[in-house]
């Protein structure tokens, strides 16, 4: 089991695939086999590195404050330790909140940037929502059930639950086989979604970006496409349709296609 000693934790990773370094950021409250269904296909033109990121998965659990900056440093001390030098980096919510302070702090590390489901700063409704989910998270006592009951009626829409009730099932079975965190890392990894805030750093990111939402998205709508796409001119922009909050589930092979194309314009 990969772990380094960087920024002070221990960060679990692993590695699969061959090709230029594509390092892979998770969301909120998950481990690194969180992209298990986009290794398979990002492996076979990248070596893909999925890092635990602190309070989650098998990365360490220290108590204090969590910021988006912080789980950023993290992730670049992770890629020196790992002689990762320059890479590809991508992230779905916390992880995209995560990879924009990255890029904007180390350029020299970010050839290319995937900001999936992002969003600039937390407003008044995305905070509300997250607080909702440390409240539940508290009263269950339990942050799978959590998740599972909590946050993933706001990742897919109304249509996938009807349609593929086995599929949600088995979303639900991955999740509780995974290394959940205990509510504590759980209620420090949150608050670094409830203080995010890049807007000063935004316009430092040099790297080609990709941002992404999905339609029907509440958490992360399209209301933080202008935002983002006014401090970084350059970026392409994608809305999967049919799509709530997690297209790496709801929309699997039109997801790693679309993200598929990026990496690989960006790449060589």
């Amino acid at each position: 089991m990969p772990t380094v000693q960087a920024n002070g934790i221990g960060i679990y990773y692993e590695v699969q695939g061959e090709g230029e370094p594509l390092v892979l950021i998770p969301y909120l409250a998950a481990d690194q086999a969180c992209y298990a269904f986009q290794i398979a296909e990002y492996a076979k033109h990248f070596t893909c590195f999925t890092v635990d990121l602190r309070g989650a998965g098998l990365c360490d659990k220290p108590e204090g404050a969590y910021t988006t900056e912080l789980l950023a440093d993290d992730v670049a001390a992770f890629m020196q330790a790992a002689g990762v030098g320059r890479a590809h980096v991508a992230g779905l919510s916390l992880g995209a909140a995560t990879g924009m302070w990255l890029a904007a702090k180390y350029p020299e590390r970010v050839a290319s940037l995937s900001l999936h489901s992002a969003w600039d700063r937390s407003d008044p409704f995305l905070r509300t929502v997250v607080e909702g989910w440390r409240v539940m998270a508290q009263g269950l006592g339990s942050v799978t059930e959590m998740v599972i009951q909590g946050i993933f009626p706001w990742c897919f829409t109304p249509e996938l639950y009807a349609a593929r009730p086995e599929y949600i099932d088995a979303l639900a079975d991955f999740v509780r086989g995974r290394p959940m965190p205990p509510v504590s890392a759980f209620l420090c990894q949150s608050q670094a979604v409830l203080s995010h805030d890049a807007r000063e750093v935004l316009g430092a990111i040099q790297a080609p970006t990709l941002i992404t939402f999905g339609q029907h998205d509440m958490v992360t709508s399209t209301r933080f496409a202008g935002p983002l796409t006014a401090a970084m001119p350059g970026a392409d922009v994608v809305v999967f349709e049919n799509c709530s909050h997690a297209p790496i589930y709801e929309d699997v092979d039109g997801f790693n296609q679309r993200t598929m194309a990026f990496l690989r314009q960006h790449s060589g």
